[in-house]
């Protein structure tokens, strides 16, 4: 009887590995060479966002290809090995120790502080270590119209081109001296960033942004605006990192996935299961969906074998959004989309952003890395209350012979910026 008995309870638990393995039900019946459209949404219900599926509902199409890895910088892997056992996460909520790498590596889902680990990993990330240069990309934002015989056609209210969107890392260095930490660092930054100048539309030309961000991690961010047609910089307050300016549908906080600081939000680790994402793109540039009049980008989607759901409620009452539901794709520690829900919990608006793993930013140019590097090449954000939405092609629609992208070039290369370009005098100097 006990030989039996530990057969039974070794096959039992061989069920519970594999039933805890397994994707759920409803992801077998996408598989590689579907096409998923408004015809068959409900078959990505409960693993694509709601969001998400609106948009699919309303015209959006995903092309499913086959799982692909997506592999990490060797630097990367070796600065995650080296100094991860170092750091620390406190009861505060803020990370101590951290050098380079990957902060937390293996994150147990049930302790307390698990999402502020999944945050930390994701805003510490490989994407870039050093620099993050993007040049001349175009948005359009515009209404989702539908006529009496249900057709949509989406139509462009403005077009923006911004000059260049910049990222200068102060900490976790990992390719060129100086590394790990960039010094002198007068003010004491974790980075700097900037969005300037705009070029198009013309009567917002010469607008643009600088933000700091401090190692002092329950600092706020500093952001200066410059508004050319007044000559004057104003400051922005946190809160207002969620509003959208300009008639667009993105706010501040909104790039990449989440661009806020992670001590302000309080964080709740909701679910890890497989889910949908969009991290192996084959064309550039994006295409335009028909469907919808060309309001989303029709790229190829994958199931990704993990992916984190957060949920981020913002300490600031006057903040547009009540919650922000995150979802991490677990390998790559990247936001593949985000669903926003407005001040009474409705939702509100999603981002979604699709990739390319590659050695090149931009199959036309002549250069590469040594390594395959991650690129986002196509980013919406869809106001769903307003049937309204702004989509980002990188490099731009109308620059298609662009790299787009310049990741941890170092300072040496033409493209790159010197500290100065982070700064009030730069960005004034560039809108005159």
């Amino acid at each position: 009887m006990s030989h039996r008995l530990a057969s039974l309870v070794r096959a039992a638990a061989l069920m519970v590995i594999l039933t805890l393995l397994l994707p759920p039900a409803v992801a077998a019946d996408v598989v590689p060479g579907d096409v998923i459209d408004k015809t068959n949404a409900e078959k990505i219900e409960g693993i694509a966002s709601p969001g998400v599926q609106w948009c699919v509902q309303n015209g959006m199409e995903m092309t499913i290809l086959p799982y692909e890895e997506v592999p990490r910088p060797l630097d990367y892997i070796a600065a995650t090995e080296k100094y991860s056992d170092q750091v620390e996460l406190g009861e505060d909520n803020l990370v101590h120790n951290w050098v380079a790498g990957k902060p937390f590596p293996v994150v147990d889902l049930n302790e307390p502080q698990a999402a502020q680990k999944i945050m930390y990993n994701f805003e510490r990330t490989h994407y870039f270590s050093e620099s993050l240069d993007l040049h001349l990309v175009d948005a359009d934002t515009g209404s989702l119209y539908i006529d009496a015989n249900g057709n949509r056609s989406y139509n462009v209210e403005r077009h923006f081109v911004p000059d260049w969107l910049r990222v200068l890392r102060f900490q976790g260095r990992l390719k060129h001296d100086p590394k790990p930490v960039l010094e002198p660092n007068d003010d004491k930054v974790f980075h700097k960033a900037g969005l300037y100048p705009l070029i198009e539309p013309f009567d917002l030309k010469g607008v643009g942004g600088v933000s700091f961000r401090y190692l002092d991690q329950t600092r706020h961010d500093d952001t200066w605006l410059y508004l050319p047609f007044v000559r004057r910089v104003r400051r922005m307050s946190t809160a207002q990192r969620s509003d959208a300016l300009f008639g667009q549908d993105i706010d501040v906080d909104s790039y990449g996935g989440y661009a806020g600081q992670i001590p302000w939000f309080s964080w709740r680790l909701l679910g890890e299961k497989p889910m949908l994402a969009s991290l192996h793109g084959q064309r550039l540039p994006p295409e335009p969906c028909k469907d919808d009049g060309g309001m989303t980008f029709c790229e190829p989607w994958e199931m990704r074998p993990s992916v984190y759901i957060i949920e981020g409620i913002s300490n600031w009452p006057s903040y547009a959004y009540s919650k922000r539901i995150i979802y991490v794709d677990k390998e790559t520690n990247m936001i593949a989309y985000s669903d926003l829900h407005d001040p009474g919990g409705e939702l509100w608006k999603t981002v979604m952003i699709s990739f390319r793993a590659d050695t090149r930013p931009n199959p036309k140019v002549d250069f590469e890395y040594d390594e395959i590097r991650m690129f986002a090449y196509a980013y919406s954000v869809i106001d769903i209350q307003l049937m309204h939405g702004t989509r980002v092609a990188i490099p731009g629609l109308a620059f298609q012979d662009e790299p787009g992208w310049y990741l941890d070039l170092g300072f040496d290369v033409p493209t790159a910026a010197t500290e100065d370009w982070y700064s009030i005098p730069g960005l004034i100097r560039s809108g005159r």
